[in-house]
């Protein structure tokens, strides 16, 4: 008989920024248990439910009894579980003592590979009763829990202490202990809005029970789409600030919630609009209202809150957030009035004092670094150099200014608006705000010349440095944020675009340090560890991976071009001479490297002999002007499509003439052919690898 399984720990609040984390982790561990306990069907996905102080599971369609089943131990080959004399061997022996069979009652399989013993048994299925608690037991160690914790005088360890269970299968509950907690028929709903204990009647009934006498929203995404709902209601004409985190982790702080709006003095308005955010976000879990939208979209005075209380006047609600929510931003106020004080560029003396890597010295030996490495990329894209110094020498001042103390997520944000107090250039105060991004994966870029030198400095500076003293990310590993640092050179460069060249800014920026500083051989690695990130965030934005891998497999040098060399393998690829050509590529690439340094220096016209060469050779000459002629221009497509045109000269080339011909001056002379016309076919990628 098929019921409806309800599983709920009661706790006490649980980690708000974790609790969907825990919910689903949860779910998956008890539904795999189940599952192969052959309680519920594999596709049994069930419910969950999460609230500040709970967790809890229903699956319908649970069985009271799994299954009779057929338990199958695979024992040794039959070659080695058997004497000489018919008697089994001794593996054997053991082998059937921990299936329990008799020597009569094993069964021989061939796998294809050889043929093996086979015990099989039958095993009566078993009630739920005897597994769940065991089973919620396991689940609950296999979360994802950072730190656990202990209570009262036993020994259960949670990431909170348990105060309640409940196991049920339909009507009825079903014993046991997990926890040292055991299992009954009750919970509590709200701390202050619920009728008291609650009586769990059926597990099917769980959430509806919940709700009409605890005042609880047992499911998380219930509750997030009721929060939204009414912040979308509540803010009216204007526009909540969008924050999907901040949605998620007040959602992990109600049980029953209601939106409503306050607000703070105007007079706070004078303060950047980002530290107000912040500080409601951050510290209050309050949604800020703006008013426009995109850039133009401006603070108000309003803001939303979330309460865990629905009440029919809210008024001291409302006015008890407004007075808590005062003092933080009169801290902010009066950091930025304190900050503003003293110039940014008063303050980049105490940088000298700020580590910033034991090795790598001080912020304030790396802002001469990035003063000199900004300064060389400004050149090299014809910008402001005086600007990019100068941004690049303030743009870490912010570091010591009370604000980004307290907010460090403001860094850069605060340094503008204190470079423009000081009446720094517009594009000086810009490139320190914009000089960290992209901050993460979809950000946006850095905008203008000096903006985009100053961030490519202190990227590289970051890489560079890093992988000169041996601190090179492994696994998951990445506590100085090399591959968001190394993601940002590679959009910046790409996508902006800019036309350097990668290899010289990583010279650029080694030679900012004493090159005694350096162990192993880190300009491989650093060149490597880019090229592996640009081959995952090409192969994610959708590029073919054989494309990606012939474009890369050239190291190129000018990281901008690369969408076009793309675009260009891609039409190429689809050309009716694209298989042939790349698979004679491919000969001609392995042809030359066992040859060593047999090939010419260049093609002697007096030692073509065949039809074949001399054709192909004619036929080379002809294009290569215009493929050069091409390349230079960027134009990809036509300088590949020029090279389906040899097809028919390549495929006569093989199939009429010896390579490797027994004279060693006509052998190198056609080497030296195949050379250049290797050079020729692989000058935008590697089409053997199509």
């Amino acid at each position: 008989m098929k019921a409806t399984l309800l599983i709920e720990l009661l706790t006490e609040e649980l980690p708000p920024k974790s609790l969907a984390k825990l919910g689903l982790s949860f779910r998956e561990q008890m539904q795999k248990a189940l599952a192969e306990a052959g309680f519920i069907a594999a596709g049994n996905a069930g419910r969950w439910f999460a609230t500040p102080r709970r967790l809890a599971l229903q699956f319908d369609d649970c069985l009271e009894s799994q299954p009779d089943r057929v338990i199958e131990k695979k024992g040794p080959a039959v070659s080695s579980g058997v004497g000489a004399d018919g008697t089994p061997t001794k593996a054997l022996e053991g082998f059937m003592r921990s299936a329990g069979v008799e020597f009569a009652q094993l069964e021989k399989l061939n796998d294809g590979k050889a043929e093996y013993f086979v015990a099989r048994t039958k095993k009566r299925g078993g009630r739920i009763d005897e597994y769940l608690a065991d089973m919620v037991e396991a689940a609950l160690k296999k979360l994802p829990v950072a730190k656990l914790m202990r209570w009262g005088a036993g020994e259960a360890q949670f990431v909170r202490p348990v105060h309640g269970l409940i196991m049920m299968l339909d009507r009825r509950t079903i014993s046991g202990q997990v926890l040292g907690i055991t299992s009954r028929n009750i919970t509590r709903g709200h701390r202050f809005m619920s009728v008291g204990v609650i009586d769990i009647r059926s597990a099917g009934d769980y959430e509806e029970t919940l709700e009409k006498q605890g005042r609880v929203i047992a499911s998380f995404d219930k509750r997030r789409a009721m929060i939204r709902e009414q912040l979308d209601r509540a803010a009216g004409k204007l526009t909540w600030l969008q924050d999907d985190a901040l949605v998620d982790e007040v959602t992990a702080l109600v049980e029953f919630p209601a939106v409503y709006e306050a607000s703070f003095e105007p007079e706070f308005l004078a303060i950047p609009q980002e530290c107000l955010i912040l500080t409601m976000k951050a510290n209050q879990k309050y949604f800020p209202l703006m008013d426009g939208a995109g850039d133009k979209s401006k603070l108000t005075h309003r803001f939303l809150l979330v309460s865990n209380m629905k009440v029919a006047d809210p008024s001291h609600i409302i006015t008890g957030n407004a007075r808590v929510v005062r003092p933080r931003l009169a801290d902010a106020k009066f950091f930025f009035e304190t900050d503003k004080k003293t110039p940014l560029s008063a303050r980049i003396g105490k940088l000298s004092r700020v580590v910033y890597h034991n090795k790598l010295g001080t912020q304030g030996e790396r802002v001469d670094r990035l003063v000199k490495l900004a300064a060389a990329i400004a050149q090299r894209l014809g910008a402001d150099v005086m600007q990019a110094e100068r941004a690049a020498l303030l743009a870490k001042a912010d570091l010591v200014t009370d604000m980004v103390g307290e907010f460090p997520e403001l860094q850069g944000i605060m340094g503008r608006y204190y470079a423009l107090a000081d009446g720094e250039p517009a594009a000086v105060a810009e490139a320190i705000q914009s000089h960290y991004q992209p901050r993460f994966n979809g950000d946006a870029l850095p905008h203008g010349s000096v903006a985009c030198a100053v961030a490519l400095a202190d990227k590289l500076d970051a890489l560079i440095g890093f992988f000169g003293i041996g601190q090179i990310p492994t696994g998951d590993k990445d506590p100085f944020g090399l591959r968001r640092a190394a993601l940002g050179v590679l959009r910046i460069l790409m996508e902006t675009p800019l036309p350097l060249s990668l290899p010289e800014l990583i010279d650029d920026a080694a030679a900012g340090f004493a090159p005694e500083l350096f162990t192993g051989d880190w300009r491989s690695a650093s060149a490597d560890f880019l090229k592996e990130r640009l081959r995952h965030m090409l192969r994610d934005a959708g590029h073919d991976h054989r494309a990606v891998d012939a474009v890369l497999a050239l190291d190129p040098a000018r990281i901008d071009q690369i969408p076009a060399k793309l675009d260009a393998v891609k039409a190429f690829a689809a050309l009716p001479e694209a298989e042939a050509l790349a698979a004679a590529n491919k000969r001609i690439v392995n042809i030359l490297r066992k040859s060593g340094t047999e090939a010419g220096a260049t093609v002697d016209v007096a030692l073509l002999h065949e039809a074949a060469e001399k054709a192909l050779f004619a036929q080379v000459t002809a294009v290569a002007p215009g493929i050069e002629a091409q390349l230079s221009a960027g134009d990809y497509a036509a300088a590949l499509k020029a090279l389906a045109g040899l097809r028919g000269a390549v495929d006569a080339f093989f199939d009429g003439v010896m390579v490797m011909a027994e004279d060693p001056l006509v052998r190198a002379n056609r080497l030296a052919l195949l050379k250049q016309l290797a050079g020729l076919m692989n000058r935008v990628a590697d089409i053997s690898r199509l």
